[in-house]
């Protein structure tokens, strides 16, 4: 009976332990599990310093609502129209004793822009201080023949010469008093004791002077425009229509656009008119847009890239750079806390002039703060992370 006993204890024994090894196995597989997934977790944010913040320029920004779908490609042109830009020139050359302005500088309609010094200002001067003297004797004598003309004591010849000298010296008065104006130089203030030689130069309009084409001592030319001067705040687009899409393109609409050689940055605007011909040689209208906010950075003669909204479905949407890709996953970062930056996966859809349309896997509110610039660091660092972790 012992005999039998005895080796089923053993087998007994050695079950024990089995179970008690594979339940310790079991345990420590758990925690391991349980501390990988707790690693997981902690590697979907990252705290930054506002040191590494700077070094790296980290940005953010909002969602954006963009039509990426259902949008008209066109390309055009900033232009500027031509009550807003001029060329100034003389009527009369002169010598150049003066510039007050530099080149880039803005300068208001009427500002003095240069001063000029010709002999022959002076005798315009002086035939119109002789014409108004002699007016003054004329209209005198008119006005006494008027009255003897009224008692039939002058004969009506006399009189009649009297208003025709009158008539004439007023009409070479005020032609005198037209040439003085446009040497930016007011009639009634001349007199013997105020004549001048020099006369001044002012812009006609306001704006930015693109070029001076004279300098100290120069002698200016009548031909020769002496400042060009542009005024950008007035820059408006020219977009080139085709037959195929001219049905689509209407008053009122809302447009996106970019600098082809600046394609990240985008501008809005809405188009105003519609040209009513084909341009020369070509299948093709202009249609014509007004820009919302006009930055310094754009210059007439830029060559841009826009989309028009044919509809009014938009998207989310935001930049390229705020979208970053691990194998098949694409993040972002929001800002969940200050400088503590949470990673959401999302999936993406159309992109176009370096936006890209989001369907977030969370919830984004138009207010969170989503990392435009610099979100590869972040993913680099989770990246970095969770290597040395398996490691």
């Amino acid at each position: 009976m012992y005999s039998v006993i005895k080796p089923n204890f053993k087998i007994v024994v050695v079950i024990c332990f089995t179970v008690i090894f594979s339940s310790c196995g079991n345990k420590k597989e758990s925690e391991s599990s349980a501390a990988n997934d707790s690693a997981h977790t902690e590697t979907t944010e990252i705290k930054l310093t506002d040191e590494q913040i700077k070094a790296i320029g980290l940005l953010t920004g909002t969602i954006e609502y963009r039509n990426l779908k259902t949008s008209l490609k066109a390309n055009g042109k900033l232009m500027l129209p031509p009550q807003n830009q001029a060329q100034v020139s003389v009527l009369m050359g002169g010598v150049v004793r003066e510039i007050p302005v530099t080149e880039g500088a803005f300068v208001n309609k009427g500002q003095l822009l240069a001063v000029l010094v010709n002999s022959d200002f002076l005798q315009i001067q002086q035939d119109y201080l002789e014409s108004q003297s002699s007016l003054e004797f004329l209209k005198e004598e008119y006005e006494r023949q008027a009255e003897l003309q009224k008692d039939n004591i002058n004969a009506a010849k006399t009189f009649q010469q009297s208003k025709s000298n009158y008539n004439i010296a007023l009409a070479k008065k005020n032609l005198l008093a037209e040439k003085i104006k446009l040497f930016n130089a007011t009639p009634e203030s001349l007199s013997p004791e105020k004549i001048h030689s020099s006369f001044n130069i002012v812009s006609p309009i306001s704006g930015y002077i693109k070029k001076i084409n004279i300098f100290i001592g120069k002698f200016a030319e009548t031909n020769i425009p002496l400042f060009e001067i542009v005024d950008n705040r007035f820059l408006h687009i020219d977009l080139t229509i085709y037959e195929q899409d001219v049905a689509k393109v209407h008053e009122g609409q809302q447009l996106t656009f970019s600098i082809i050689n600046d394609p990240h940055h985008s501008h809005t605007a809405t188009i105003f008119s519609i040209n009513k011909a084909f341009e020369d040689n070509t299948q093709a209208v202009i249609a014509h847009a007004k820009m919302i906010k006009v930055d310094d950075n754009l210059f007439p003669g830029m060559f841009i890239e826009a989309r028009i909204q044919v509809d009014d479905y938009k998207t989310m949407s935001l930049p390229d750079a705020a979208i970053v890709s691990n194998g098949d996953e694409h993040y972002i970062y929001i800002e969940h806390e200050k400088n503590i930056y949470k990673q959401m996966q999302v999936k993406i859809g159309t992109s176009d002039m370096g936006f890209t349309e989001v369907i977030p896997t969370e919830k984004i509110n138009d207010t969170d703060r989503i990392v435009t610039h610099g979100a590869y660091y972040l993913l680099s660092q989770l990246t970095k992370g969770e290597g040395e972790h398996h490691d």
